[in-house]
């Protein structure tokens, strides 16, 4: 599981890229400093870590190995090391309201959601009642400021994508998600219900992973990946960006493992069914 050390770690590895990258071509560090019109220790603070290469290096680096062909996927690690590792704590300092705008413009331009969710409803498809008893526990457990109304506002704002737009959906649960009670039996029932009817829309695509199932991809941390261009990962101190192309490959293939384990259409509405049966014998 990431952790705070993270994006020092992602900088060792990119350095090591590179320097992988230098030995090959045969040149030394002071070669390429001299070619690149850098000071020698660019060379050696990029190689272990102590930086984070511009695009422009990135581009220079690659040019002078030749390896052009590596640049892309240079670039895309480099770019996301900085963002990849957010703790919440910094991003609610004021509250709950600023975290749910501000994936607003990145909802609205994702066209294809692939969402997978081992432990709550996801956001675009929560109830007000659900969303607002979840957020409260964490603002509470949390310590953060309490918006919680205005929070609630906003989630549901926010999920105007679900019914308007050219937006796809492909949701996973595990089972253990419409078991976990958030809010009470009565909110749960009515959250459940709620997700019968968004399982019927047109663009959505639910699949319940039965817990009865025998596994071929074990539960993972939730994730969300937008189109081929980002995932977000929630951990419980922070959120986790990736847009390295080989790590997006690996959570796309993640997510058809899971996929090919899940149950749809009636196979799914049963399972819902089940777990608000359940509730009423509660």
């Amino acid at each position: 599981m990431p952790s705070s050390t993270s994006v020092q770690e992602a900088r060792k590895a990119l350095g090591q890229r590179l320097r992988e990258m230098r030995k090959d071509s045969g040149i030394t560090a002071r070669e390429l400093a001299r070619r690149a019109g850098w000071h020698e220790s660019k060379c050696s603070r990029l190689e272990n870590g102590k930086a984070t290469p511009s695009e422009g290096d990135i581009r220079v680096w690659s040019r002078l190995c030749g390896a052009d062909g590596e640049t892309d996927d240079l670039i895309a690690t480099a770019r996301g090391i900085e963002g990849m590792y957010v703790e919440w704590r910094r991003l609610c300092r004021s509250g709950l309201r600023q975290l749910q705008n501000r994936s607003v413009p990145l909802y609205e331009r994702t066209r294809r959601f692939r969402v997978y969710e081992p432990g709550v409803i996801p956001g675009l498809f929560q109830t007000a009642d659900y969303a607002r008893a979840l957020m409260g526990a964490i603002i509470s457990f949390e310590g953060y400021p309490d918006d919680t109304e205005t929070a609630v506002a906003a989630r549901m704002a926010r999920q105007r994508v679900v019914y308007e737009g050219d937006h796809r959906f492909a949701v996973l649960l595990e089972e253990s998600v419409l078991r976990a009670r958030i809010g009470g039996p009565d909110v749960m029932a009515a959250q459940l219900g709620h997700l019968l009817v968004a399982a019927n829309l047109p663009r959505v695509s639910l699949g319940i992973i039965p817990s009865s199932v025998d596994r071929a991809m074990w539960p993972v941390e939730g994730f969300w990946i937008f189109d081929e261009e980002l995932i977000k990962v929630e951990l419980a101190t922070a959120g986790v960006t990736v847009t390295q192309p080989r790590e997006i490959a690996i959570y796309a293939r993640t997510f058809k493992a899971l996929a090919d384990m899940a149950v749809y259409g009636a196979g799914a509405r049963s399972v819902i069914t089940e777990a608000i049966n359940a509730l009423s014998r509660a």
